[in-house]
């Protein structure tokens, strides 16, 4: 029987992807204008990385709500990586897209989708939110709904509340939706 409850676990850890929840980072390294820049989890209270796109119909119907959350939250100790994977859209189109769309926030390009590998992130926009000790405490989405009139759970905000008020995060995995990352194509 226990050995059946082990068989059951790994597989549910391996169907959560590679990068499941309770998984630990020290350092998110992401581009900032070509250069390497390392953001430390232990430099704040929370670090949530939201992977973007500037071409992508679901991530731009959560424009708004991110610069949102990025006002509420950035000075309540918790630090942001909002990060372009795609490999068709470049840094100077993410800045220009942040511009346009009077973000708020700085986006980071994750050259060669390394940072996207290493999360298993797939969506834009989709969500990791990790603790002070580097902890992977919430994965998925922003909110449940595209359309802001229906959504009822607002699953982003409240892991950062909980993670903030010392708590466990309610709901620590949500389905994530959006468009799909568009990948560097790598050669084996």
């Amino acid at each position: 029987m226990r050995v059946f409850a082990i068989m059951i676990a790994a597989s549910t850890l391996l169907l959560a992807g590679e990068f499941p929840v309770g998984s630990h980072v020290s350092d998110i390294r992401v581009s900032s204008e070509g250069a390497p820049a390392d953001i430390r989890p232990d430099a704040a209270k929370a670090t949530a990385v939201v992977f973007v796109s500037v071409q992508c119909p679901v991530s731009n119907a959560y424009n708004e709500r991110m610069a949102a959350i990025y006002k509420d939250y950035s000075g309540k100790g918790v630090q942001f990586a909002f990060v372009n994977a795609n490999e068709q859209e470049s840094q100077a189109a993410a800045d220009e897209h942040a511009k346009q769309h009077n973000l708020g926030f700085k986006v980071y390009k994750d050259v060669n989708n390394v940072l996207a590998d290493q999360f298993d992130a797939q969506n834009t926009p989709e969500v990791f939110l990790f603790d002070h000790a580097g902890k992977l405490v919430y994965h998925g989405r922003i909110d449940d709904s595209r359309e802001i009139a229906n959504v009822k759970a607002n699953d982003f905000r409240s892991a950062l509340d909980a993670v903030l008020a010392g708590q466990p995060v309610p709901v620590a995995n949500t389905k994530q939706f959006g468009c799909t990352i568009k990948r560097v194509k790598k050669t084996s």
